[in-house]
């Protein structure tokens, strides 16, 4: 094992090559075309479909299961991707378990669902593997839109705004495109490059350019896009990290989650990354619990997830609570971190049990930990937006902001919940509203 310059207990190369493979491999296997045609048969192709309503894409769901049903998974995946272009990342990571799954009317009667994700993943990938992109542009209109951000809102925007026939730029400040889906999902959820895999079959429909290593307030400003272009589509997320505001949070080894999944999704070989034997991940949303499993899986022994509340107050879904469970990560509610012990480096984190209306009771607890991974919630970063509400970019209506000529979607922007099919549904509904503005 390689030990790393934090603390004793942080090391590298803690498992074989065989457990890495198998702890990192596909978390839903897909399914086969046997399986997929004894799951769509399932379906009871609601004329008004609960599921469809739960979908944020409003993806018409029994359409696309009786096309798999009939033999025709191709068109069935035209079906997904006319309302969401990037439906095969979506089938991989949605929470299906309380969206459209949840509101099945199997789910309610015998509390087994239709597999809507996986067979919606079935389709996208059938697709996808032909190298056959299922849209093509419409004649150019001569009008240009800069967006800024590839990650799910941007990304789907550019594709819209595309194949109604103008010319996009793509700008982002990573050297790689696709945004949260590149860089902060667990990578058992989308394993063997899926993710560029997706972006590359995406920008076959022509017409987008992208532009890396440019973020808005140092090397594009807001001023030189709106002169520059017709429209503005601002989806760059959330690009900031709230701090551990404790005494001790400076020490060596406490870390922010976001960067420590990039650096995994990113990293060419599992054994090179160090982990700590003890781990404490605070936060409740899905960036903690997809920290604290990925930690376990590459070997850390004890694993904590801390959250100030109740776990049914907790962001991620009661499945992702059960897979880290699953996984050995014990889940602390109630605690607020307090201190954070240690010469240097981290040893200890001190936490106080406190009550649902997060008063303290004044019992502490410590707990053992040479590696502390901040997930406490991101923060808008950038110079001369738009008006802001909470934090957050203000919209209305399809994502209008308050510069004219500005739209803004996705993590960055008021909305929905901070999942990346309620971005995709954000950057298509705001590729049509600028649609109609641009060509009248």
């Amino acid at each position: 094992m390689t030990q790393s310059p934090f603390s004793p207990g942080v090391t590298a190369g803690r498992l074989d090559a065989e457990e890495y493979s198998s702890n990192f491999s596909d978390l839903h296997p897909a399914l086969d075309p046997h399986e997929a045609l004894v799951a769509a048969d399932r379906c009871y192709f609601c004329h008004d479909a609960p599921c469809i309503t739960a979908c944020p894409t409003d993806i018409d769901i029994p359409l696309f299961i009786r096309q798999i049903a009939t033999g025709t998974p191709d068109a069935a995946a035209k079906t997904i991707l006319s309302q969401n272009i990037m439906g095969g990342m979506c089938a991989r990571v949605c929470p299906t378990e309380t969206l459209c799954e949840e509101a099945c009317v199997r789910e309610a009667a015998e509390g087994k669902p239709v597999l809507i994700g996986q067979l919606q993943r079935y389709a996208t990938d059938h697709l996808q593997a032909q190298n056959v992109h299922p849209f093509v542009r419409a004649e150019a209109t001569g009008k240009t839109v800069a967006v800024v951000g590839a990650g799910p809102a941007g990304l789907s925007c550019a594709h819209r705004l595309a194949m109604l026939g103008h010319e996009v730029t793509v700008y982002d400040a990573r050297p790689k495109p696709g945004g949260l889906n590149e860089y902060g999902i667990a990578a058992y959820k989308t394993p063997e490059g899926f993710a560029q895999a997706e972006v590359d079959w995406l920008l076959q429909i022509g017409g987008i350019t992208i532009e890396h290593g440019k973020a808005l307030g140092a090397e594009i400003e807001m001023a030189g896009l709106k002169d520059t272009f017709d429209a503005v589509f601002l989806a760059m997320g959330l690009g900031g990290v709230n701090g551990l505001d404790v005494e001790g949070s400076d020490k060596s080894g406490v870390l922010d989650a976001v960067d420590f999944i990039s650096d995994l999704r990113q990293a060419d070989d599992l054994a090179a990354l160090p982990v700590g034997r003890d781990v404490v991940v605070i936060g409740g949303g899905m960036t903690a619990v997809d920290a604290a499993v990925q930690s376990k899986l590459l070997g850390a022994l004890n694993v904590t997830l801390a959250y100030r509340r109740g776990r049914d107050r907790m962001n991620a879904s009661r499945f992702e609570q059960d897979l880290a469970a699953s996984k050995g990560v014990r889940i602390m509610t109630h605690v607020v971190p307090v201190a954070v012990h240690g010469n240097g480096a981290v040893r200890e984190i001190e936490f106080e049990y406190v009550n649902a209306d997060m008063s303290g009771t004044g019992q502490m607890v410590r707990v053992p930990a040479d590696q502390v991974l901040r997930a406490i919630g991101q923060t808008l970063v950038g110079d001369d937006l738009p008006a802001l509400e909470h934090g957050k970019i203000a919209v209305t209506g399809a994502g209008r902001t308050s510069v004219d000529g500005v739209w803004a979607g996705g993590d960055c922007a008021m909305g929905g919940d901070d999942l990346t099919v309620t971005a995709v549904a954000e950057g298509r509904d705001a590729a049509m509203d600028i649609h109609a503005s641009l060509v009248g």
